[in-house]
């Protein structure tokens, strides 16, 4: 791995050099950056894959919905269609995408859009909601967003930081400036003070700017249509573990908390999950000797595991979705106080 980033690196530079330019020409004013009067979120992270986006996402969403007529607005990345698109309740992600599928499902009351050019999905939404949150938009320039939420993954920071295709960066570490507020999640629970220390140390925050600690927090296991469960897992238990997310490790290593016997069928992130895929599932579980077994997918997953053709072999298993949610290991009133006097120092009528 180390030589392939040492093959790679001369293009990182340049894929380096051309996103520091395409953002000095919206820091410049050379490309129009949009602001809106409707308070606007955005979610976002300078890696490739999975810092937490979604959980942090059903966070917000959580604390605003009961007190406002809220929206979402997503790329809709991976769907089969085009152009804005309101999910009905019905949506399946191929018309809207995985994770937009996931809010809408478990918050039926909000509105959850998808659209390629964000700033037209918004002009869309902004005359019937109080508030918009973008997920995955911290480099979507074209929208600046009133409040903006950068999140780093906690053992991806403590890494060398490479740009693509030598790292995984989108953008280089600098552009953590454009955050009103900076979040380290996946932290273990027990983080002691100087790996905080030393963490803030890197990140240098501003002094407009905000860092807060989150862990993940496991919730009780669901059924395949999401609903609540009694299914436990104990040291005899054999999980089959059935993935297409881009960090995986995190889930790996807490199902290995309650049982080593761990079989993973680890994919892509966002893959197409196919009849092949889910026949060679299903065969391997049969096969499996254990007394006491079961499949565990995410909650992302879900979402694509839901074609018919899929789910007429799925329904025959056992097969449980594990939802995650997000613990702040300190501080939680003030992250929380400072997203409700941003939306309510915001709102047209204030």
């Amino acid at each position: 791995m180390k030589y392939l980033r040492l093959l790679l690196f001369p293009f990182s530079l340049i894929y380096g050099l051309v996103v520091m330019m395409r953002n000095w020409l919206y820091d410049a004013g050379l490309f129009a950056s949009h602001e809106f009067d409707t308070p606007v979120i955005a979610v976002g992270n300078l890696e490739v894959g999975g810092a937490g986006k979604s959980p942090m996402t059903e966070y917000l969403i959580r604390l605003l919905e009961k007190q406002h007529k809220l929206a979402t607005l997503s790329r809709g990345y991976g769907r089969d269609t085009q152009g804005f698109v309101i999910a009905g309740n019905d949506a399946d992600a191929a018309q809207i995408g995985d994770e937009p599928a996931q809010f809408k499902h478990k918050f039926p009351e909000i509105t959850v859009a998808v659209c390629e050019k964000r700033v037209f999905g918004i002009e869309q939404l902004k005359a019937y909601h109080d508030l918009i949150i973008l997920d995955d938009a911290y480099q979507h320039r074209a929208v600046k967003p009133g409040l903006s939420i950068l999140l780093f993954d906690y053992n991806s920071i403590k890494q060398p930081q490479f740009l693509l295709p030598a790292g995984n960066l989108r953008e280089s570490f600098g552009g953590r400036w454009r955050a009103d507020v900076i979040v380290i999640s996946k932290c273990p629970e027990d983080i002691s003070d100087a790996a905080q220390k030393k963490i803030t140390d890197k990140i240098n925050p501003l002094p407009y700017q905000q860092l807060f600690f989150l862990a993940i927090s496991y919730l009780p296991l669901n059924d395949i249509n999401g609903q609540p469960t009694n299914a436990k897992i104990d040291a005899d238990t054999t999980v089959f573990l059935l993935t297409g997310i881009a960090n995986p490790a995190p889930l790996v290593n807490h199902i290995k908390t309650q049982t080593s016997n761990v079989i993973h069928h680890n994919y892509p992130d966002h893959h197409s999950f196919s009849l092949k895929n889910i026949a060679k599932l299903a065969g391997d579980f049969s096969a499996c000797k254990s007394e006491k077994k079961l499949i565990i997918t995410t909650e992302k997953d879900a979402q694509r595991l839901a074609l018919h053709e899929l789910r007429e072999i799925l329904n025959k298993l056992p097969v449980y979705i594990q939802p995650i949610g997000v613990k702040f290991l300190q501080q939680q009133q003030i992250f929380d106080q400072t997203v409700l006097n941003y939306v309510r120092e915001h709102l047209p009528h204030s």
